[in-house]
């Protein structure tokens, strides 16, 4: 029967075993989620392991490879372990580890000049205002209402709630 494993690979090696453990047979699972860097003044947009150094996998031990050879694949450590044996992994884990991940990678909804924002952070917090246009990865143009006059400004994508 297949059960779920947890491995512990070689530092920036965890792509490297799971080709090489795909070439096996072995199910792999290496979760990772998009995050936003600041790089040379820039806010930079990479996807990241949530996991450094660890890979889930799915295989029979009965019918497929077996541990040892697992453990000799190129790029992989060892198992993880309680004493001498590999730990079961259970499915729902996977499972929600998945829907989490996806969860976080969806990209964020395109916003249509005139939708109305909220802004959640900063000097106009709690203020309703209209989208204006986009002003880049990170910021967004907005139109906010001070004294009767609709004014532009430019604010972080993290301090707008997009409804």
């Amino acid at each position: 029967m297949k059960a779920w494993y947890l491995l512990y690979c070689k530092r920036h090696e965890q792509m490297r075993a799971e080709i090489h453990l795909k070439n096996q047979g072995v199910d792999c699972y290496y979760p990772k989620f998009r995050v936003n860097k600041m790089k040379k003044g820039k806010i930079i947009s990479s996807t990241e392991p949530l996991f450094p150094s660890y890979i889930f996998i799915q295989f029979d031990y009965e019918i497929g490879p077996s541990f040892t050879s697992i453990r000799s694949t190129r790029g992989v450590v060892d198992f993880v372990r309680k004493g001498n044996v590999p730990i079961e992994v259970d499915a729902s884990l996977i499972t929600s580890l998945e829907n989490l991940t996806v969860k976080a990678n969806v990209e964020q909804k395109k916003n249509k000049r005139g939708d109305v924002i909220k802004i959640k952070r900063g000097q106009f917090s709690g203020v309703e205002a209209v989208f204006y246009e986009s002003g880049g990865d990170a910021r967004s143009i907005i139109l906010i209402n001070l004294i009767n006059t609709r004014t532009k400004v430019s604010i972080e994508n993290e301090d707008i709630d997009f409804q």
